[in-house]
Parts: C-alpha cells; sequence; structure tokens
C-alpha cells in the first residue's frame, strides 16, 4: 500500500451494477457493503493522513446502457480525479435472455462512448474491473456454461478500453481463477455473480493492486 497513487485532495467516484452498490442508498449508506467500503476502509488503515473524497454510484441491475444514461449527472459533474467503473454481467445475462440485451458490440460501443465523454469532460484517472463469473471452468450447469462461453468477449472489451484509454485494469476473474484453485465457489458467493464479503475482498484486493503501481 506504500505506492498508492490516489493522493490527499481527489475525488473518486465508483460506478457499476450490484456488485458496487451492495445497499449504498438504503441500510449500508453511503458507500455500501462490499469491496468499495472494503477499499476505503483498508485505504483509511494505510494512509489516515490523506483525506479523500470517495463516491459510490453503483446501482443494482445496471447495464453499460445504464451507465450512460445517467453518466452526465453521476460522473461527470462530480468532476472525478478517478474513476473505477465495474459493469458487463448484466449485460452478458440480458444478451443471453434474448432481443433488447446488450450484446457485445453494443458493450463496445457504449464503453467506448462513457469513457470517450468523461475523458473530454475532466480527464480523470481511469480504473476498469473486468466482470466475473464464481464457477469452475468445467462445470456441468448448462446456464453457467453458456456465461463462461461468453464471458471472456465482455471482458475482452473492458481490457481493450484499458489499453485503448491508458486505464489502470482489475482482473478479477483472473483473480476467482486463482481462488478456485484452492477453495469451491460456494465458499466465495451463493451463486457466481453476488459474492459473499470475503469475495468482495478479493475484488478490493484486485483493485488496490491496480491502484498500487505507477
Amino acid at each position: 500500500m506504500g505506492n498508492l497513487q490516489v493522493q490527499s485532495g481527489e475525488t473518486f467516484v465508483l460506478i457499476g451494477d450490484s456488485i458496487t452498490d451492495c445497499g449504498r442508498r438504503d441500510e449500508a449508506a453511503p458507500f455500501g457493503n462490499g469491496y468499495v467500503s472494503l477499499l476505503i476502509d483498508a485505504v483509511t488503515a494505510w494512509h489516515p493522513e490523506r483525506d479523500i473524497t470517495w463516491i459510490n454510484q453503483g446501482i443494482g441491475g445496471n447495464r453499460v446502457t445504464d451507465l450512460q444514461a445517467r453518466w452526465a449527472e453521476d460522473v461527470l459533474a462530480q468532476r472525478p480525479d478517478w474513476l473505477s467503473v465495474k459493469i458487463g454481467i448484466n449485460d452478458l445475462h440480458s444478451h443471453l435472455g434474448g432481443p433488447g440485451g446488450v450484446d457485445v458490440p453494443t458493450f463496445r460501443e457504449t464503453y467506448d462512448a462513457i469513457l470517450r465523454d468523461v475523458a473530454a469532460a475532466c480527464a480523470p484517472k481511469l480504473v476498469l474491473i473486468d466482470p466475473f463469473y464464481v464457477a469452475y471452468a468445467d462445470t456441468t450447469d448448462g446456464f453457467q456454461q453458456q456465461v463462461l462461453k461468453l464471458l471472456p468477449e465482455y471482458i475482452g472489451v473492458v481490457h481493450e478500453m484499458a489499453e485503448k484509454y491508458g486505464a489502470r485494469l482489475a482482473r478479477t476473474q483472473e483473480a476467482f481463477e486463482r481462488q478456485l484453485q484452492f477453495r469451491p465457489p460456494e465458499h466465495f458467493c451463493p451463486e457466481p455473480v453476488h459474492p459473499y464479503r470475503n469475495g468482495h475482498m478479493v475484488i478490493a484486493a484486485a483493485l488496490l493492486g491496480a491502484l498500487s503501481h505507477e
């Protein structure tokens, strides 16, 4: 944590879906009880001298198209110095659900558009968190197999955007795959999408790693 790049006086916005939200709009306001609060607590513990403004803008169920619809108010208006984006699994699920879903080309086009808009508006330092799915690769569950087959395409888009916009990258799918070499999926979550607290710690650790190198 000695190389944490976030400095005093900076504003850090974290936007995403339910995994970012985690009750931040109700019983766990204002930061939620997931990886966002774990990140904040870790930074505070290691760097008590840093006065950082944290803003959680996660909303459960969101896809990248939902982020775009609220981008001006929830991101651009905050003029962040840092911006973390965690989106993708709802997009994938919606695509598997049929017409009207966010397919890979739409995911790419919309993700590109929102990053282009924020770069033009205030050019924050970016951290992109790729989507994850906590399931064994050889699962016999048919739906989980469908998700795992398509997931690399959505992850690929996030990695493309990170390269295009010079963003830091938190590789959460890789982090969970490493964890699954030692512990079963149900150790981290009741189903593959929404982790327990320990799963959120895996996300927070990946994010901290991305924020702790120059």
